[in-house]
């Protein structure tokens, strides 16, 4: 089967081209740059986009019969919006695969977008207009909503360890997730790329609050668990810093305050990885 897989050079994208290579599939890896993949090595044929620019995608989708995008904004930027890569991005793809006659339109985006208050969170609500877009137009899809993923809570949390404090927000240290690893999930995107319009809410087998989870890394890095408890208003202040927003961090801390504070539990678990034990070998430290 011919598969267009858009974004296949992020952290998740890299696992998903893994899975479909392995399983035999004719890829179209596209992005705006390539990179080494392990593995894949001459199975699957790259092609330079970017999703802001519709010219660049013009032929993308011929003769494929699935796409899968990953496209979205993971970081601060000066140039795009959530509002740009997330949702005008993907919609000039959908458009494209519209024209070559796709079967299967699947989409990466993130749980909790439709909650109320998700609407003032930029990079939950570009992947929910998304979402109503798609399921308003003629052609199948697939829509994966990740709670969010091993690497990511370390990233996050690994600074905050090497201080030797986590912060926290005062009032949300019970809130949970069951956050998924990439493997994993690319797993259960490929084996569910041909499903017919339908939404999965997907996490991992293990659910921690986030004061469990700073706890495990603080363990794991031998150092005792030190917490400073913040004002959830501060996030808002500091979301709205002149500096910020000239940096381009508005919608990042914007969407950090929301996964502190709302419980993002995928009711499809998936995966036998463990989180406990992904996060005391990110740590250096023997299980």
């Amino acid at each position: 089967m011919k598969v267009v897989l858009a974004g296949a050079f992020g952290n998740l994208g890299v696992e998903i081209l893994k899975c479909l290579v392995r399983e035999g599939h004719e890829v179209v890896a596209a992005d705006l740059k390539e990179r080494p993949v392990e593995g894949c090595e001459g199975k699957y044929t790259f092609r330079s986009i970017d999703a802001t620019s519709p010219e660049t995608l013009k032929g993308l989708c011929e003769g494929a019969e699935v796409v899968i995008t990953t496209m979205g904004l993971t970081g601060a930027s000066t140039r795009f919006t959530a509002y740009d890569i997330d949702q005008k991005g993907n919609m000039n793809l959908y458009e494209e695969a519209k024209r070559a006659g796709v079967k299967k339109f699947n989409y990466i985006s993130v749980i909790s977008c439709d909650e109320p208050g998700a609407e003032k969170v930029p990079m939950l609500h570009a992947k929910y207009l998304v979402e109503e877009a798609i399921k308003k137009q003629p052609m199948d899809y697939v829509i994966y909503r990740p709670t969010g993923y091993f690497y990511d809570i370390i990233k996050v949390f690994r600074p905050y360890v090497e201080k030797g404090e986590m912060q926290l927000l005062k009032g949300y240290g019970h809130v949970k997730a069951n956050v998924v690893d990439c493997p994993d999930f690319a797993a259960f995107i490929v084996e569910h790329m041909n499903d017919t319009n339908v939404t999965y809410n997907v996490g991992g087998k293990e659910t921690y609050t986030y004061e469990e989870m700073a706890k495990l890394c603080f363990e794991a890095a031998g150092k005792p668990l030190k917490i400073k408890w913040a004002p959830i208003w501060l996030f808002g202040i500091l979301a709205n810093l002149p500096k910020i927003k000239k940096e381009g961090k508005h919608d990042i801390i914007l969407f950090s305050k929301w996964t502190l504070s709302h419980n993002l539990v995928g009711d499809t678990q998936v995966g036998e990885g463990s989180f406990a034990q992904y996060i005391k070998q990110s740590f250096g430290k023997e299980a």
